[in-house]
């Protein structure tokens, strides 16, 4: 694989319920990407975009749109299928040649659960790397902390909304830009 000084970082948002409790029959869909593109030389952070997604498995309830702000409308207006949105991302990102990167395990895992459950290959490489884990590492805390806390450890303001895949997706490529 060829060496790069870009990665590619993505935040997720995704159908939730209130107390983690999953209805019968429904799963955990993805219904935002928050994508953006880090320089690992400039610092400058690219492409910043968020894409939305139909969930197929679940529906989006009162709970979800109040913590991710995302509604069945918006959904409705700007919505495209998970498999268009990894197709869009091949294409735009060219995603196969750098390392991505994600606050937590959750994108990571989420990502291969969904392709895997549409039979698709994912849009992204195999080096995954969680950021979370990485600050911890860095900084020897002896537990992982979130993004937000990750940011006032740093005297960094986040910037935009908190759980706007997008947005998310800015703010651990700027934890990431001062870590590495």
């Amino acid at each position: 694989m060829k060496t790069t000084n870009e990665m590619i970082i993505i935040d997720l948002e995704a159908t939730c319920w209130e107390n983690d409790r999953i209805p019968t029959g429904q799963k955990v869909d993805i219904i935002e990407i928050g994508i953006c593109k880090l320089n690992l030389t400039s610092k400058a952070i690219s492409q910043k975009k968020s894409i939305y997604i139909i969930p197929e498995r679940s529906e989006i309830n009162r709970f979800c749109t109040k913590l991710t702000g995302i509604t069945p409308q918006l959904i409705e207006q700007k919505g495209i299928y998970f498999e268009e949105a990894c197709e869009m991302i091949r294409d735009q990102y060219h995603t196969a040649t750098f390392t991505w990167a994600g606050y937590g395990n959750f994108d990571g895992e989420q990502i291969t659960e969904q392709c895997d459950w549409l039979g698709i290959t994912s849009p992204f490489s195999e080096n995954y790397m969680n950021v979370m884990h990485e600050f911890k590492r860095h900084f020897n805390l002896h537990k992982q902390i979130g993004l937000k806390r990750a940011l006032s450890y740093l005297n960094m303001d986040f910037e935009g909304t908190h759980h706007s895949g997008a947005d998310d997706a800015y703010n651990t490529a700027r934890i990431l830009s001062e870590i590495l």
